[in-house]
Parts: structure tokens; sequence; C-alpha cells
């Protein structure tokens, strides 16, 4: 296993196990721009975007200057909440695809489950994946209860469900269910910003393997099956973020990382956002 290697979707389309996140990153000073194209550099093929984070466009003249082919890369992006909604995702689809300089996206995700308009937003989805405009569909902080509401319609199910994961907040259930019904699961803020680093069971291990605390804490994730696309404007950071492959924790040290699970979030709780914003 590497950098390169893939997991097959539902649908055959295959997705990098490891990408680059780019929340937050700017466009006016080229962080973005300058990250993806490290990255790129490094080996990372899987780029993640969203609308919301307004940085589309730095992503997009990343893409332009690469001489890598545009088949060998797989480029995700989200419609934001206040972009629900049939005809609404239909346009925002077009806006973000315009950013990005692409004729196709590789995954696009409901970025959260707005009450009362993601069944909608899913019927937008699946029409423009019958279109061929983008490889693979699926949504992004959706519990059980949303994937089960949704499933009620949907003529296609989720190939991918992004969501908070990490050691302190392993979401078990969610986990399994979306094993069950086949939905690959990724992780976004797989380190939670570094918030519990100095946990003694990581610290532990990281100094067993010789690997930092990141590169534990991602490989916890990648053996559980889990597509992780750590954010890391530093080529330094990205290399070490990808030099993962190389070891390979024990079921028992699995399960003392599966301990630190506190239900901690970073982000919001998905039944507790405010959609009104």
């Amino acid at each position: 296993m590497s950098l390169n290697s893939t997991t097959n979707l539902h649908n055959g389309v295959k997705m990098p196990w490891m990408g680059l996140g780019v929340y937050k990153m700017d466009v006016e000073n080229g962080e973005a721009r300058d990250a993806v194209l490290s990255a790129i550099e490094v080996g990372y093929r899987s780029i993640d975007t969203a609308s919301f984070y307004k940085n589309e466009e730095g992503v997009g003249e990343a893409l332009q200057k690469t001489n890598v082919p545009r088949e060998d890369l797989f480029i995700t992006t989200k419609v934001w909440n206040d972009e629900q909604g049939y005809e609404e995702t239909l346009e925002a689809f077009e806006r973000s695809r315009k950013k990005l300089g692409l004729e196709y996206l590789d995954l696009y995700l409901i970025h959260w489950p707005v009450p009362g308009k993601y069944k909608d937003t899913w019927k937008a989805l699946e029409k423009l994946y019958n279109d061929g405009k983008v490889k693979a569909i699926g949504v992004s902080n959706f519990l059980p209860h949303h994937l089960d509401e949704l499933l009620k319609d949907a003529t296609i199910k989720p190939m991918v469900n992004q969501v908070e994961l990490h050691p302190q907040l392993n979401q078990p259930e969610l986990r399994a269910y979306c094993d069950e019904h086949d939905i690959q699961l990724e992780a976004w803020s797989p380190l939670a910003r570094g918030k519990f680093f100095d946990d003694p069971i990581i610290q532990e291990l990281a100094e067993k393997y010789s690997k930092t605390p990141a590169q534990v804490i991602l490989r916890w994730d990648f053996q559980h099956g889990i597509v992780t696309i750590p954010k890391s404007s530093s080529k330094e950071r990205q290399s070490e973020n990808a030099d993962i492959f190389d070891f390979e924790l024990s079921a028992r040290e699995m399960n003392r990382l599966e301990s630190l699970n506190e239900d901690e979030r970073i982000g919001p709780h998905p039944d507790e956002f405010d959609y009104s914003k």
C-alpha cells in the first residue's frame, strides 16, 4: 500500500485512501494554489474543497498548472447549505465546476443535511451523476437517521459519507451503518487539530514506531478502512502525513486507540447545527 492506493466505491470508482483537505486555505495569497501544487508533487492525487471554503479558484489554479493528467486526479467539492434545493444545487454545481476549471468532478457532496432541503438536493446530485458530470456522489455530516430518510426516496445510494472522525470521536454506530450499506466513510479533521497529540497512548505508540502522533492517528484511520483528508499547506508536513504505509498497528493497539473515544467534537453536531445562518 502507498499514497497512490485506492478504495473501490460501490459504483466501481477508485478513490484514494488519502487526500489533501484545504479548509481555510486562502486564495488571495496563493496558499490554496501552492498547497495543492506541493501536495501533488509529494504524490497526493485527491484534493477536497467546498463552495463554503471560498478557495475553489485557488484549487483550480493549481489544477491548471500541474502536469499530472486529469484522469489521475480525484477532485471533491461540496454544495453549501444556502445553495441547497433541486435547481439551486444544479446552479451551485456549475459555479463550482467553473471555478475549478474542470469538465467534470470526481465527487460531489451535500455539505450538511439541511432539514427540508437535503432530499431535493440529493435528487439534483442524482441528475448530475446520471448526466455524467460527476463520477460519484455522496454526503457529509450525515448521521444514520439522515441516511435512512434519504434512502427512502433515493434511486442512487450515496457512495461516500464525509464526517468528523478521530479517536476521540470514533462514531462506532455510524461506522457500522456505513459498512453495512457499503457507503465509504471519509474523515474530515482526522487529527482534531492536534488537540490530543499528547495523550499517553498516542505518545507511547509514536515512540514505539518512531512515528509522529499524527501518523499514528492516520494509520488508525487507514486500518479501519476510512478515507482521510488531513489539511496542511506545508510540503514537509504533507509528506509526513503520507508516510504511514511502512508500519502496522496491532489489534490490541487499535483497540487502545479506540478506547480514547469521548464523543468529543471540534465541529458542530449535525442535529444541533444552526442551519439558519
